[in-house]
């Protein structure tokens, strides 16, 4: 069969390129091995933030005597929340599955390879076409740990979602978004949460004065962190770790495995295609484009940035170059949000980094605790820290506290647009709100 784009792997990059060609006059063949929807839906950022929902509604009733309203115990039944958490999926799978069945759309149950340049083969079938887009994700990454391959406690995020029970005590190893989330959920939740991390701070892309801040904040909540120690063996339900020269332990029911996550192109036979790579992902040019010309690879399967809101903006910049079109995309303000108890989110350089570049910036931070709407909320912990350049161009922001992704949002919307301090703080901000730390900030740069 020949077609104008074959499309591989149905995540957000896949479904979104997929809807965005079709409407746009291409014939697409969409291939998915699995569930519709990629990771993000099934086993990524939907659960978890089913989840986080949850852990959001637990702390905010265990804190409600501060409120003023008494007696509010609860019992939380994580079978409820587990099946709360399915119907989600199921409700937005449905709805990938509608737009998938669009005029134009031919959506192919089966495991995609390729036969050559511009040939693949699904379930037996040959499909060609001049256009082809490689969007099969990525899986979780496993360290070569002594004792991991063997373990029966050890989990990855995907069995930790698909869970049915909880573990009194879990280590998590990694203190990335992953780690970091679930550090939050599951302390939330009543379980023992430990963290063991090999990095000296935890979220390396949040500026390190609000990656130390959260990190204080979680570990208020009970969560105990093991800063730059290097995990050696899982043996039994024990982790064993180096810190400081010394060896440790810890005991624990569970171990999750959270260093991140690796491109999924195993399978795919992309030499026969002559497709170049490497375990980092597959190389593409800003188009998306691999060596291989009409040949794409979007989202996590090429590595550059692994995030379900970047594969997407990388479909639709791929689709654009097969259709001869040009657009403003910035890949370079690429906003990402770690929904922990408080929230954090970033955009852009960081302090440490433009240190390290030899850009000259100015910084300005607002802590929560001054803000109305934070204090009024019951949400006083938290810091919004922006940075500029000597040009007064907002090069950078970070935050931490209740709503921080809405915060970023703003900041990365402006920076897209080369937004100046100076006009961020000339433009009007309602009040109470807490947005209006990002106006004060400008202020701040403004004036320095």
């Amino acid at each position: 069969m020949n077609t104008d784009l074959i499309i591989i792997g149905s995540g957000p990059g896949g479904y979104r390129a997929a809807e965005h060609a079709a409407k746009n006059g291409l014939q697409v063949v969409i291939a998915e091995r699995a569930d519709v929807g990629g990771t993000c839906l099934n086993r990524g950022c939907i659960p978890t933030k089913a989840y986080a929902r949850n852990a959001e509604i637990i702390d905010t009733l265990r804190g409600a005597d501060g409120l003023g309203i008494g007696g509010a115990s609860f019992n939380f039944d994580f079978a409820r929340a587990a099946e709360r958490k399915d119907g989600i999926v199921a409700t937005l799978r449905s709805g990938v599955e509608t737009l998938l069945s669009a005029p134009g759309i031919t959506l192919i149950r089966g495991e995609a390879r390729f036969k050559d340049t511009h040939t693949v083969e699904i379930n037996g079938e040959e499909y060609t076409a001049q256009a082809i887009i490689i969007a099969t994700g990525s899986v979780p990454k496993m360290l070569p740990i002594e004792g991991i391959g063997d373990s029966q406690v050890v989990w990855t995020s995907d069995q930790m979602l698909a869970a049915t029970t909880l573990p009194r005590r879990i280590c998590i190893i990694g203190a990335g978004v992953v780690g970091m989330e679930f550090a939050s959920i599951l302390s939330s939740f009543g379980c023992e949460v430990t963290v063991v991390e090999y990095l000296k701070e935890c979220l390396p892309m949040l500026d390190g004065d609000v990656a130390k801040r959260l990190r204080k904040a979680i570990e208020k909540r009970g969560v105990k962190f093991f800063m730059q120690s290097a995990v050696e063996a899982v043996s039994g339900g024990s982790v064993i770790f180096s810190r400081k020269g010394k060896q440790e332990a810890v005991e624990t029911d569970r171990v999750l495995m959270a260093v991140g996550r690796t491109p999924a192109i195993g399978g795919l036979n992309l030499e026969a295609a002559g497709v170049e790579y490497s375990p980092k992902g597959i190389a593409v040019d800003d188009n998306l484009l691999t060596n291989v010309p009409g040949v794409y690879a979007i989202g996590d399967a090429n590595g550059r940035q692994m995030l379900a809101h970047a594969a997407t903006m990388q479909g639709i910049r791929a689709v654009n170059h097969i259709l001869g079109r040009t657009d403003s995309i910035r890949f370079d303000v690429m906003p990402s949000a770690i929904f922990t108890h408080p929230e954090a989110a970033c955009v852009g350089l960081t302090e440490d980094a433009c240190k390290a570049q030899g850009i000259a910036c100015r910084t300005a931070r607002v802590n929560y605790r001054a803000n109305g709407k934070a204090l009024a909320m019951g949400e006083a912990e938290g810091m919004v820290k922006m940075l500029a350049g000597e040009d007064g161009l907002i090069i950078g922001c970070h935050a931490y506290g209740a709503h921080s992704a809405d915060i970023v949002q703003e900041i990365s919307a402006l920076m897209c647009r080369r937004t100046t301090a100076a006009q961020l703080a000339d433009i009007t901000h309602i009040h109470p709100t807490l947005s209006e730390m990002v106006q004060e900030c400008a202020a701040a740069l403004q004036a320095g």
